[in-house]
């Protein structure tokens, strides 16, 4: 074994010693360090025994085993400890060595933090990284930025761990600058609350319109895998829906309908707030996290409020496959605008991403992984300008082709009283999309009415503003006009 390791790692928990299995069965020697000693012994004799791995009781004795320029990679929890352990190795390392944060942390805390190490003559990395135990283990998604010069000296490395797809194309490439690379997963992760909520959505209405046992459904997602939402988290599904508690139940029937939740979906729709696009499914599959988590009051709330009765009269195959058409409309409006939303994060933060690659990294590894990220991949290679994936010829068609029983599906569930806000969030933002006139003339009038906030006019050029005193009581100074 070398007496120096290619690459250390600080955060001995699920991901982090299933990445550095990953990187040691990939040729490379590997530092690790816990804060809790004992993990680092107790894995250096576990699942690391006979392995090419340095184990280190301290920090300076971690960053002392790395060969220069040191590489070390944090998979510590997002935050002050991110910051705290930058801290800790500040001291020991020398210009040019390499700081990789691989944790879930906040863009604009990975732009700080870029800024800052980069003032201390090193380099560092913020790198999102996908797939779960699984993933960290047999080859993540891996979606790195930060100090463009630090890039080429840990290329070989990520790509070599990461996932491949079908033609040996690693899932990992640079994505930008200082927060690029932790934008562009968060935004996954967002994409991965919308299609978690839609197929739920799913499930419920067959179980509780169509009155589909666990099995049934289970074999409906197990057809639907074959097809075009052939992905990872329909597989998963289908899986979930096969499986038997002790007794012979479905399990998923005893699991409490009380969703849990770590931040990176509040953060992508905080980040579309803030740029002023509308991420209107992504935003309704993290409030219905939200209400699901009001059980007890829901419960409560069940005995008192009335509603239709959600019982079905129609063909039950056909609208099985209303369904599958209304998830895989509204999968494509979730990624259209979660790609909306990176497209004026670049043009904010000045980044120059390549939306194609971005398909690509997801396209394996990743939680959001599916057949249907190639077709994204193909639409941005043909126009990485491209406004809006809706535009794009092959996805146009899709809609049309999936448009009625979409529509079928929402109208059928408002209904008979089933909530399905990612469906309709869906349509909504279609049909708004689609729309050359929407009522926002009403409401700058409005707002021109009580707070003077002019509008722009039909008959006159575009950026000329005006103000109508609407009550004859009002002056002729209006509001300054600004977009948020």
């Amino acid at each position: 074994m070398k007496s120096k390791a290619d690459i250390g790692l600080i955060g001995l928990a699920v991901m982090g010693e299933n990445l550095v299995l990953n990187m040691e069965r990939n040729g490379f020697t590997v530092a690790v360090f816990n804060r809790t000693v004992d993990k680092v012994e107790k894995f250096i004799s576990g699942r690391g025994a006979g392995k090419k791995f340095i184990g280190a009781a301290t920090i300076e004795e971690f960053v002392n085993s790395l060969e220069r320029p040191r590489k070390l990679m944090l998979l510590v929890k997002a935050g002050q400890p991110v910051d705290d352990f930058i801290e800790m190795v500040i001291p020991y390392l020398e210009e040019g060595d390499i700081i990789i944060d691989g944790g879930n942390s906040h863009f604009p805390d990975t732009i700080r933090r870029t800024k800052y190490v980069e003032s201390k003559g090193l380099l560092f990395i913020g790198t999102g990284v996908s797939g779960g135990e699984e993933g960290a283990l047999m080859g993540p998604s891996i979606m790195p930025g930060g100090s463009a010069k630090a890039w080429p000296l840990v290329k070989d490395i990520f790509q070599a761990i990461s996932a491949k797809v079908e033609d040996g194309t690693p899932c990992c490439d640079w994505v930008g600058n200082d927060g690029a690379g932790h934008f562009v997963k968060m935004v996954h992760n967002g994409i991965e609350y919308g299609d978690m909520q839609l197929i739920s959505e799913a499930y419920f209405l067959m179980k509780n319109l169509l009155g589909m046992s666990a099995d049934e459904m289970h074999d409906v997602f197990t057809e639907w895998n074959e097809g075009e939402l052939d992905s990872y988290l329909i597989e998963i599904t289908r899986d979930i829906l096969g499986y038997k508690d002790d007794d012979g139940e479905p399990l998923v029937e005893k699991i409490l309908d009380k969703a849990g939740q770590k931040g990176t979906g509040k953060w992508t729709g905080i980040a579309a707030l803030d740029l002023g696009i509308p991420l209107t499914l992504i935003g309704e599959s993290v409030f219905a996290r939200c209400l699901s988590a009001l059980k007890d009051e829901r419960v409560a709330a069940s005995l008192i409020l009335n509603g239709p009765e959600a019982k079905f009269e129609g063909d039950k195959a056909e609208f099985i496959e209303a369904i599958r058409q209304a998830l895989y409309a509204s999968k494509i409006i979730s990624y259209a605008q979660g790609y909306t939303l990176m497209k004026e994060a670049a043009k904010e933060y000045n980044w120059d991403l390549k939306y194609g690659d971005i398909a690509l990294m997801w396209r394996g590894g990743c939680i959001i992984r599916s057949v249907f990220l190639g077709d994204i991949k193909k639409a941005f290679d043909d126009d990485n300008d491209l406004p809006n994936l809706l535009l794009s010829p092959f996805f146009k068609k899709q809609i049309e082709a999936s448009q009625m029983g979409w529509r079928k599906v929402c109208s059928l569930a408002i209904e008979k009283g089933i909530p399905v806000p990612a469906f309709t969030a869906a349509l909504s933002y279609y049909d708004g999309y689609r729309s050359a006139s929407l009522p926002a003339n009403l409401l700058q009038a409005q707002r021109d009415y009580f707070g003077a906030h002019t509008y722009e006019r039909l008959d006159k050029p575009r950026g000329e503003f005006f103000h109508t005193n609407w009550t004859g009581r009002g002056g002729d100074t209006a509001s300054s006009t600004y977009d948020v």
